[in-house]
């Protein structure tokens, strides 16, 4: 569950409207069956991502013969622009579009790029001439030409358009179908999230076990077919799925308030301020109490002489309202947190690029059977899943008796203790990497690829207290009509990880002259490069610490009375959480 704070009065509540534009009939629309129905475009979304993303750099070394830098860069730009592109989905759904026909648009677009896909690794000319293990061992192999290189770009980022405008806007319009006014439904919306967040964990798992072993073992053109076809039916049942949802009509982007706010700001530069505050434009009628923070910002609420004469002073490319400017300071205020989380993002890129690749170096035999290295990384997912269930039954509860907070514990240190175990994720790397790579060289041996399993372990540990903590600051600390910038946000953080890892990964293949990260891992120093990354992650750390020690939330939730803590210590928060709710003392 995600709490948010309170900006004064409430914002107008938007219009919802049936699929033929007339008022809901709530008994007929909405609730747990058109919330059913939306979320499985997420769970396909989320299996042909996954099924991609963690598999495809054994695909780029093992057919297309590209280096292990190359490979890892092309994973980590697929992965970065399909997060980046959630921005322009969320842009398109409030500007224009609406969620709905957003998501269904783009779920279109995806299951046309999953079909590019499946084309581009199924026809032998797609790919260079085979390479036996002579050559492969003195780098004598062919790589994938222009053309053939083509079909597959072409692929990847159709796929991640269509998943950038599903990922910006399913959860938004799953939450839709849920009235916040309805004390039953809002607390269904509670469970809606819960079950949102499990869902695309079990395609996660899915993708990695089922079709990752499709892929090695049957064919990547029916592993990837299989995804294609998932994210038709996916599609279909959407559409199927109409009479029942109820839908919201768009309002406009958040981007052109901000734009607006910094251009005038910008244009009035040189105005003087106003003796005092009340004289910026609405300042009596704000929503969002005035600050003193990024006061040149100000300056766009300044009422000019002429906007008075030429009556415009509600025309809002000519002056700002006071919320409009806070509004866009309480989103610049965002941003060193929002930069902070990126290199998690980066240290979680390694997860499917170069940790796959030690995998195919090392013993994945139980038995007689052989775990496609890809699927090592159901070991992420389920350590997610497990401390996910932990952070509910055991961390939060603890904490809440500790600090008396509804919370127990506050966004930022969520995101903190995931740092810190992306840090620890990343030595362990380094030692394991080292100790496998000389046990190949020097003796012949290849160690168990379940070794890999401590850093899977670290890194998810660590995802799920900075992808909720992450997730939660950005959405309690936005403003109230900028939830989706707020996700937009989130998603763009991740996107920078996974750029920041391929320009990482440019850089030291460049100084190191590709001694370090080379496609034949006993010959290089990937330990090395795991040992950077926690040095860069100990020193984000820090940054991170400085920022947040600073940061002071919207509005801090106590526990007063013992009546109160009762229910805390008896397990009764949900009760206590619903009271709040209809008290107004906080909202989802």
């Amino acid at each position: 569950m995600v709490l948010v704070a309170s900006h004064g009065e409430k914002d107008e509540a938007e219009n919802v409207v049936d699929f033929r534009g007339n008022p809901v009939d709530r008994s007929k629309t909405g609730g747990w069956l058109a919330a059913g129905l939306i979320l499985g475009t997420e769970l396909s979304e989320r299996i042909c991502a996954m099924g991609i993303s963690m598999n495809l750099v054994t695909y780029l070394v093992g057919d297309l013969h590209l280096s292990s830098a190359k490979s890892a860069t092309i994973v980590t730009n697929f992965m970065g622009t399909l997060n980046l592109l959630g921005l322009l989905g969320g842009f398109l759904a409030d500007a224009k579009l609406g969620r709905y026909l957003t998501v269904a648009i783009f779920a279109s677009v995806t299951a046309l790029g999953v079909g590019l896909l499946t084309s581009a690794t199924s026809i032998p000319s797609m790919r260079p001439p085979q390479c036996d293990d002579y050559r492969r061992k003195h780098h004598q192999c062919i790589e994938a030409n222009g053309k053939q290189l083509a079909m597959l770009y072409a692929a990847l980022y159709t796929i991640a358009l269509g998943g950038g405008g599903i990922k910006s806007n399913v959860s938004g319009f799953g939450s839709d179908q849920f009235d916040t006014s309805d004390p039953k439904e809002e607390k269904a919306m509670i469970f809606f999230f819960n079950r949102f967040y499990f869902a695309i964990s079990i395609g996660s798992l899915f993708a990695v076990i089922v079709l990752v072993y499709v892929q090695d073992n049957v064919g990547r053109g029916w592993g990837y077919g299989i995804s294609a076809g998932t994210m038709v039916v996916a599609a279909a049942i959407l559409l199927i799925g109409t009479p029942w949802y109820r839908f919201k009509k768009p309002r406009g982007s958040p981007l052109t308030v901000i734009w607006r706010v910094l251009l005038l700001a910008w244009k009035k530069r040189s105005h003087p301020y106003p003796d005092h505050p009340s004289l910026l434009n609405e300042y009596q009628n704000a929503k969002v109490s005035h600050t003193e923070k990024f006061k040149c910002l100000d300056k766009a609420a300044i009422i000019e002489d002429n906007a008075f004469a030429n009556e415009n002073k509600n025309n809002s490319w000519i002056v700002s309202t006071v919320t409009e400017v806070e509004e866009v300071k309480m989103v610049l205020k965002l941003l060193p947190i929002w930069a902070t989380c990126i290199l998690f993002w980066t240290v979680y890129s390694q997860m499917t690029t170069f940790t796959v690749e030690q995998a195919t170096f090392m013993n994945r035999k139980i038995g007689s059977f052989t775990v496609p290295s890809g699927s090592l990384s159901a070991f992420l997912f389920i350590t997610i899943l497990l401390f996910t269930s932990l952070n509910e039954k055991v961390f939060v509860p603890l904490a809440r008796k500790i600090t008396h907070s509804i919370q127990g514990m506050t966004s930022l240190q969520r995101v903190g203790t995931g740092l810190i175990f992306s840090v620890i994720a990343m030595i362990v790397s380094a030692v394991i990497e080292q100790q496998r790579r000389e046990t190949s060289v020097q003796k012949h041996i290849q160690i168990s690829a379940f070794w890999l399993v401590p850093q899977y372990f670290l890194v998810g540990a660590g995802e799920a207290f900075v992808y909720v903590g992450q997730l939660e600051f950005f959405i309690r600390e936005g403003p109230e009509r900028m939830k989706s910038m707020s996700t937009g946000l989130f998603l763009s953080a991740i996107s920078m990880g996974m750029f920041v890892s391929s320009m990482l990964v440019s850089i030291v293949d460049k100084i190191t002259n590709k001694h370090w990260l080379r496609s034949n891992l006993n010959k290089g120093k990937l330990n090395n490069f795991y040992w950077l990354l926690a040095v860069l992650g100990l020193l984000n750390f820090m940054v991170f610490l400085f920022f947040a020690m600073k940061h002071q939330y919207n509005v801090q939730h106590r526990v007063k009375g013992d009546k109160e803590l009762e229910n805390f210590n008896d397990g009764k928060v949900e009760d206590l959480e619903n009271n709040w709710i209809a008290e107004g003392k906080m909202e989802l």
